[in-house]
């Protein structure tokens, strides 16, 4: 199987498999690479629908040549732990942000939480962000508050009193939780125009499949959610128990 960067002929054939609606393990074979290149590949370049194939090249090589001028021993290049590659988790970072921007989530927002999910303790100061994703305090700030907004990440303070943003299960708990509470109040909206539009009419009994759709679909998240918090945690408390 064939290894190092993808050439710019295999971008085109990526581009050429997407437009006809092949799977990314199906184009994966064409090239023999492995899927999980290819899926990063294209989720790094605008995702399936904007995939450019000189578009995606030209951006690889620039970030090669970033990267390049960037000295190895620099102080604010971030330590690797536990061996890790550091241009490897650095290119998973920049994957996993994409697939956040494709979810709706502004850019600076998308490699904000994509930073905090990658980090051993889940958590990092305004500053340390602001080292890690080279960026200016200001943009950190703002994209926290978003992020703070949407439920998606919380606020703690360290022994230093420092403030510390944090990520962890109850967080994706608590904001998939709200995101439920959100699609069922959609259903109380759009029941209550049934009466305002006169049951048993059309416009009326469009409301009413929405209002029954979005019931179930927020039950059945809530549901969800809730059953899979209590089977993580338990399986957590069981590999405690185990390591003990």
């Amino acid at each position: 199987m064939p290894g190092g960067r993808l050439t710019q002929p295999e971008r085109q054939q990526i581009a050429l498999g997407l437009a006809d609606g092949l799977a990314y393990a199906a184009i994966a074979r064409r090239l023999d690479r492995p899927t999980s290149t290819v899926t990063r590949e294209v989720m790094r370049n605008g995702g399936p629908t904007a995939y450019r194939a000189d578009l995606a090249h030209h951006a690889t090589e620039r970030r090669i040549r970033r990267r390049r001028k960037a000295t190895p021993g620099r102080a604010d290049t971030p330590p690797q732990a536990h061996g890790r590659d550091a241009e490897a988790v650095q290119e998973y970072e920049e994957t996993f942000a994409t697939v956040f921007m494709q979810s709706g989530l502004p850019k600076m927002t998308a490699r904000t939480l994509a930073c905090l999910y990658t980090t051993d303790t889940g958590s990092l100061s305004a500053s340390e962000l602001v080292g890690r994703l080279r960026v200016s305090p200001a943009s950190v700030s703002k994209a926290v508050a978003f992020l703070e907004s949407q439920g998606l990440v919380r606020r703690e303070r360290d022994e230093r009193r420092r403030e510390r943003y944090v990520v962890d299960d109850d967080v994706l708990y608590e904001s998939v939780m709200a995101s439920a509470r959100a699609t069922a109040h959609l259903g109380e909206i759009a029941r209550q125009g049934v009466g305002v539009l006169g049951r048993g009419t059309p416009a009326a009994t469009r409301l009413e499949n929405i209002a029954r759709f979005v019931d179930f679909v927020s039950e059945s998240i809530a549901r969800a959610a809730d059953q899979a918090r209590e089977v993580l945690h338990t399986k957590l408390e069981t590999t405690r128990d185990d390591a003990g």
